[in-house]
């Protein structure tokens, strides 16, 4: 059964699963999905393209699936995605694609703490967390195991790889590549996330070939051509190693200095 308050507003055309609390005085539109064992606390705003998937936790105050702040927007149909397990804090604000790509989506089992922001066309993998007042500008793709400090600022289009660390505070104005720490202003690479590997079940041989890897990526004597046809010659197999070299091929902005 599902336990809805009085003084929220559901659409009838609004499609709820089962076992769903919602709080007083939110409003869920018209064009909104809702899985199975849903909490949505009070005063939490749900809008037409929310898609929402089971046992997700949304906090007070908290918007999903407005419009962007895009000037080209143009009401156009669009979706903002939640996966499974996720947790939406206080007044966090999570706005739908555009015609760019017509979605935005935060994976699963993701943490938002309260105010952050996932700006339009974004992609958060699983397993990530944005802590208090993190920002990410529109076309930011965040990779699986991600974790954003309190307050820094991702820069749009910027690129984020799977399991790197980016300290609280800092702006993320170049990608940063996958599995590494960072900090400083300008953001530069600090090592390798190596508690975060160890907690996530990498072996110290991985982590010493990650950190071999990138020992050749920020080398002063080569530049990244030859870095990355070194690392290929070295750990062309090697998947973490492949997993890196897809990112740099990939990135858009370049990539963080040591």
């Amino acid at each position: 059964m599902s336990d809805i308050h009085p003084t929220a507003y559901v659409s009838p055309a609004a499609q709820i699963g089962e076992n769903i609390k919602i709080g007083p005085y939110t409003i869920i539109e018209d064009d909104v999905i809702i899985g199975n064992d849903c909490i949505i606390g009070p005063s939490v705003s749900i809008y037409n393209g929310a898609r929402i998937g089971n046992n997700v936790k949304i906090y007070q105050g908290a918007s999903v699936s407005n419009h962007p702040q895009d000037l080209k927007f143009a009401n156009e149909e669009s979706t903002f995605e939640i996966g499974d397990g996720t947790i939406v804090r206080e007044f966090a604000t999570l706005h739908r694609g555009t015609i760019e790509s017509g979605k935005s989506v935060v994976g699963k089992n993701c943490l938002l703490m309260a105010y952050s922001h996932v700006a339009h066309d974004c992609v958060v993998g699983d397993n990530c967390i944005l802590a208090n007042l993190v920002q990410l500008g529109g076309h930011v793709h965040l990779g699986d195991w991600v974790i954003l400090g309190g307050g820094s600022m991702v820069h749009q289009f910027g690129k984020i790889g799977k399991h790197a660390m980016v300290g609280g505070g800092y702006r993320v104005i170049a990608d940063v590549p996958p599995f590494v720490l960072t900090a400083g202003e300008p953001l530069k690479y600090n090592g390798l996330n190596t508690i975060g590997l160890r907690r996530r079940g990498f072996s110290n041989d991985e982590i010493f070939t990650i950190k071999d890897i990138y020992s050749l990526i920020f080398s002063q004597e080569l530049n990244l051509s030859q870095a990355k046809e070194k690392v290929k010659e070295k750990y062309g197999d090697d998947k973490n190693a492949i997993t890196v070299l897809k990112f740099l091929e990939e990135s858009t902005r370049g990539i963080i200095k040591k």
